[in-house]
C-alpha cells in the first residue's frame, strides 16, 4: 500500500494533508523519516509514526491490560464498566478480551481483534499456562500440590485438569498457580475443594509473557510480534516463580487495588 493512502485510511487527515505532512517530514517509516508518498509500506508490519506518534495500522492489533478490580472481561454491559471502557474509543474497534478474569481478579489481561490468536489462548490443547498470585485465607499446605497435579474434583462433581500450585516466598498464606483451561472461578473452587479459601487473585503471566510491572491498574500497551511470539510459548515454571517473588512478594498489597 502507499505511504499516504496508508496514514489518510488510519488517521484524519486526507490524503492531500498528507501529502503535505510528507513534504515538511512529519512522517517516519521504521525510525527513518520518509518524503515520498507513494513509497510501498505493509500496515501489518511497518511502524509509521506522525510527529512522532505511532499510527495503529496493522489489521491486527493485541493489547496487554493490567485488569483493575471492579471492571468485566466483556465488550459490553449494560451496567458495570467493562476493560473496553479503560481504552480511547479509537481502538476499541473490534477489540474483544481473549478470556476473561473475575470482577474482583486483577492482572494480566490480553486484548485483541485477532481470533485466531484468541483461538490458540483459550483452546486448552494449545496448552498455554496463565499464572497467579494467589492470597489465601488460610497457610499453604504442601498437600496441595499433589492435589492439583492429579486433577481437582470440584464441589459439583467436574474434574479439572492437571495444574501446578506451589507455596511461594511472599509468605505462608500465598501460592502460585499454573492452569492450561478457565473454568468459571476456577482456581476459588480449587481452592475451595481443598478446604482453602481464596482472598485474592493477580495474575501475573501468560504463555512465555510476563505482565509489564510498569503497567498500572487500567494501563495497556500494544503488544509486538516478539511479544505474540513469547506468549505462545511454555516457560519454565521455576522462571515465574522468580519473576512473581522478583516483582510482586515485597508488594504485595499493591495487587489489590
Amino acid at each position: 500500500m502507499r505511504l499516504d493512502k496508508c496514514v489518510a485510511d488510519h488517521s484524519t487527515y486526507s490524503r492531500s494533508d498528507v501529502k503535505q505532512l510528507i513534504r515538511t517530514g512529519k512522517l517516519t517509516v521504521n525510525g527513518q523519516i520518509c518524503r515520498s508518498g507513494d513509497r510501498q509500506v505493509d500496515p501489518d508490519c511497518d511502524e509509521i509514526a506522525l510527529g512522532g506518534v505511532v499510527l495503529f495500522t496493522a489489521s491486527k492489533r493485541s493489547y496487554m491490560m493490567n485488569k483493575p478490580a471492579g471492571v468485566i472481561s466483556a465488550t459490553r454491559d449494560g451496567k458495570t464498566p467493562t476493560v473496553l471502557s479503560l481504552l480511547p474509543p479509537e481502538l476499541r474497534k473490534g477489540i474483544f478480551p481473549a478470556g476473561r478474569l473475575d470482577i474482583d481478579t486483577t492482572g494480566m489481561l490480553v486484548l485483541t481483534n485477532d481470533g485466531d490468536l484468541a483461538h490458540r489462548i483459550l483452546a486448552p490443547k494449545s496448552h498455554i499456562s496463565k499464572y497467579y498470585l494467589v492470597q489465601l485465607a488460610e497457610p499453604f499446605q504442601d498437600s496441595y500440590r499433589a492435589a492439583f497435579a492429579a486433577g481437582i474434583t470440584l464441589e459439583d462433581g467436574t474434574i479439572c485438569r492437571e495444574a501446578i500450585c506451589q507455596g511461594t516466598k511472599c509468605g505462608e498464606k500465598t501460592a502460585l498457580v499454573a492452569l492450561t483451561e478457565g473454568k468459571f472461578h476456577q482456581v476459588k473452587r480449587m481452592f475451595a475443594a481443598v478446604g482453602n479459601h481464596v482472598e485474592h487473585l493477580h495474575r501475573i503471566q501468560m504463555g512465555g509473557l510476563p505482565i509489564n510491572v510498569k503497567l498500572g491498574f487500567g494501563d495497556y500497551m500494544l503488544l509486538l510480534n516478539k511479544d505474540i511470539d513469547d506468549l505462545l510459548k511454555s516457560p519454565d515454571f521455576s522462571a515465574v516463580a522468580e519473576f512473581c517473588y522478583a516483582n510482586f512478594c515485597s508488594e504485595w498489597i499493591n495487587c489489590k487495588a
